[in-house]
C-alpha cells in the first residue's frame, strides 16, 4: 500500500506487477537450468540412435532420409551401383 502512495499506481496494478515479475523470473530461471544440464551419454556401441540424414543418388535422384542409425556418422547407402552424396548436414 505505501509503495503504491509513493509511486502512483493502484494496489491492484502493483500485485500484477510483481506476479508478472515473479513469472518472468521463474521461466528464466527453469531455461538456464535447462541449459546447465549435462549433455547425455552416447548409448553404446551397436545401438541405435537418432540421425537425420539425407542423401541422394546421383544417376537417378532418388533421395533417401535415415533417421535411425547405428552409428552418429553412417556410411552413405549405394543406389544405381555408386554411393549415395549428403545433401543435408548432420544435425
Amino acid at each position: 500500500m505505501l509503495l503504491g502512495l509513493i509511486f502512483g499506481v493502484s494496489f491492484v496494478n502493483l500485485v500484477i506487477a510483481v506476479l508478472f515479475g515473479y513469472l518472468i523470473i521463474r521461466i528464466g530461471l527453469a531455461m538456464l537450468r535447462g541449459m546447465a544440464a549435462p549433455i547425455p551419454e552416447p548409448p553404446p556401441t551397436g545401438e541405435l540412435r537418432k540421425v537425420k540424414i539425407q542423401f541422394r543418388c546421383l544417376s537417378c535422384g532418388t533421395e533417401v532420409r535415415m533417421t535411425v542409425s547405428t552409428d552418429q556418422d553412417p556410411e552413405p547407402p549405394r543406389h544405381c551401383m555408386q554411393e549415395m552424396d549428403l545433401i543435408a548436414p548432420i544435425e
